[in-house]
């Protein structure tokens, strides 16, 4: 596991398990040892890394622009292990579309296969659906991933989300097994997330 990272960053969320932080611009090698590992990118890439230039020159800077457009409060951020000293595990997403409303945001995750198995995933999915539609005036929030991506599609339905249409794989992804099943769009609405915690 790659060794604890010093950060004096403000803490964006916390749970029994996790803490999570805004990226900064020395973090690339973060990234860049994340999407190094095959089985991590196996449904992103078909297990191809994703090139150290890219990471720094274009994934991290465009990070970085996120936050500056919502103010911190949605983007890409970091994971750790108990607090920011602990080890990162990956990162998850809670953003806008490009060109998306503020109200809809995705939800996303990437974890290091030695978090795998664990709950994370879930763990921090339940938190950032807790904060969008309690703190961050979220409408809707919308996950998608490939068909065959079981393993993804299981944390979106213990969350709650339910699959709301299939939808095509990009382009660019129609090498990667699994492929000619197609990708899947699973949603759930502040509404819809209230009433399951009534219901739980």
């Amino acid at each position: 596991m790659i060794a604890p990272v010093e950060t004096n960053q403000e803490t964006y969320l916390t749970t029994d398990r996790l803490a999570l932080r805004r990226f900064t611009a020395d973090d690339a090698d973060l990234l860049i040892e994340l999407d190094s590992d095959p089985d991590v990118m196996r449904y992103l890439s078909g297990g191809e890394p994703t090139a150290p230039e890219v990471v720094r020159e274009h994934q991290m800077p465009r990070i970085l622009a996120v936050y500056e457009k919502w103010g911190g409060q949605l983007g890409l951020f970091a994971a750790h292990e108990q607090d920011l000293d602990g080890p990162f595990i990956g990162w998850f997403i809670l953003r806008p579309a490009p060109e998306g409303p503020r109200e809809e945001v995705e939800l996303g995750y990437r974890l290091r296969k030695d978090a795998w198995g664990k709950g994370y995933g879930t763990e921090g999915s339940r938190a950032l659906l807790r904060k969008a539609f309690t703190e961050l005036g979220v409408r809707m929030v919308w996950a998608e991933t490939m068909t065959v991506n079981r393993g993804s599609r299981h944390i979106m339905e213990k969350v709650g989300m339910t699959l709301a249409e299939t939808i095509p794989v990009p382009d660019d992804m129609t090498d990667i097994e699994g492929h000619e099943h197609g990708g899947v769009r699973y949603e759930i609405t502040g509404e819809q997330w209230a009433r399951g915690l009534s219901v739980g």
